[in-house]
């Protein structure tokens, strides 16, 4: 799985997207530090074990370095950032009932835009598994040599 690089500097506007999600009763932001364990576990019961020891390290950070997707008080997505290594963006999902609804898109902005917040001008996108969906996004382009990257001798899982 390779690496692509953002620039952070040129994002697409989301505020039109974020409108429409909100009419259709999203909400997208940080979550609390008092939330920790419960988007760990919907990270947990979602996606990989991996991704929730990433999760959790962004409540470690000032401000939180991840942004959720709810709706009726319910989680729907996810989008971290700086947490595996600096400038990083991931991991970030959305569930399965809510993709192709634009969230993963104003998810993956968002965080991308935490990431200029702290002052990158290019983000990477780790360990990339739809590079399509962040070309067409984001513009993202594979950094070539990148496959296994900061991943390699990653431990497996019992």
């Amino acid at each position: 799985m390779m690496d692509m690089l953002v620039r952070l500097y040129d994002l697409p506007d989301i505020e039109e997207d974020l409108r429409r999600l909100e009419r259709e009763g999203f909400l997208i932001r940080r979550p609390g530090a008092y939330e920790r364990h419960l988007v760990a576990d919907w990270v947990g019961r979602n996606f990989s074990p991996k991704w929730v020891s990433e999760a959790k390290v962004v409540f470690g950070r000032q401000p939180i370095s991840c942004y959720i997707a709810t709706r009726e008080k319910k989680i729907l997505g996810f989008a971290c950032y700086d947490v595996t290594a600096r400038g990083f963006l991931g991991p970030m999902g959305v569930a399965e009932e809510v993709r192709r609804s634009g969230l993963g898109t104003v998810l993956l902005i968002s965080a991308l835009k935490g990431l200029r917040e702290l002052g990158y001008a290019y983000g990477v996108i780790g360990g990339v598994g739809p590079a399509d969906f962040y070309a067409r996004a984001v513009g993202a382009m594979p950094i070539e040599g990148s496959s296994p990257g900061i991943y390699m001798d990653i431990l497996p899982e019992p």
